[in-house]
């Protein structure tokens, strides 16, 4: 008598029947945002930033970056594309790109060197959280994390333009890095109150 066949055990739901391999789209785009910092540190610091074209270039690269950024991370988690590269790259080539934004225009004396710090300190002190509790829980992203990114985006966006001395440019980008700076710190503290609260739960006895 023959045996029936067997049939494979169904894989999950939108699941990969292997591991991804790292060589896909979505890390494509992240290798190509980190290309473009010190192409666009570059840009925006030759001739003391006062080149017109450089500027623009910058300002482009920037974009692109920022662009990228988005779909990467889309396109990562629709086609079950995410890796162990592209959870460590992402947000590497996040911070590196804003970071560089940040010190470059602070060296061109365009942006106060307190509004960096506070960001620079607020960006890796999150991240230093998040490892604090990783044996506890995860923190994610939370509405205002990401609102604070999109503003911080805008805000080095529009600072990185060689239009500085238009109004039209001008005020928008301080009152834009204004709630930046807002947002930066209120989710700060939010992120630093959560990992408390995720650590004291952990260490509270089971009733």
């Amino acid at each position: 008598m023959t045996n029936p066949p067997t049939n494979p055990a169904p894989r999950a739901a939108g699941g990969p029947l292997h591991a991804p391999s790292a060589w896909n789209v979505p890390n494509a785009l992240t290798v190509l945002r980190l290309v473009l910092v010190p192409l666009f540190v570059w840009l925006l610091l030759r001739d003391g930033g006062h080149a017109t074209g450089d500027r623009l270039l910058a300002t482009a690269a920037f974009v692109v970056a920022i662009v990228t950024d988005r779909f990467d991370g889309d396109i990562a988690r629709r086609w079950n594309l995410v890796t162990n590269f592209g959870k460590i790259a992402d947000p590497i080539a996040d911070k590196a790109l804003t970071g560089a934004a940040f010190l470059g225009l602070s060296y061109l004396g365009e942006l106060p060197w307190w509004v960096t710090i506070l960001v620079m300190v607020r960006e890796w002190g999150v991240t230093a959280l998040r490892f604090w509790v990783i044996r506890h829980g995860v923190m994610p992203a939370s509405r205002g994390g990401k609102l604070k990114t999109v503003l911080q985006a805008i805000a080095l966006g529009l600072y990185l333009l060689p239009w500085q001395h238009l109004a039209v440019v001008h005020w928008p980008a301080i009152a834009i890095m204004a709630a930046a700076v807002l947002v930066t710190v209120a989710t700060g503290i939010d992120y630093l109150s959560r990992a408390l609260h995720l650590r004291a739960a952990a260490k509270r006895p089971l009733e």
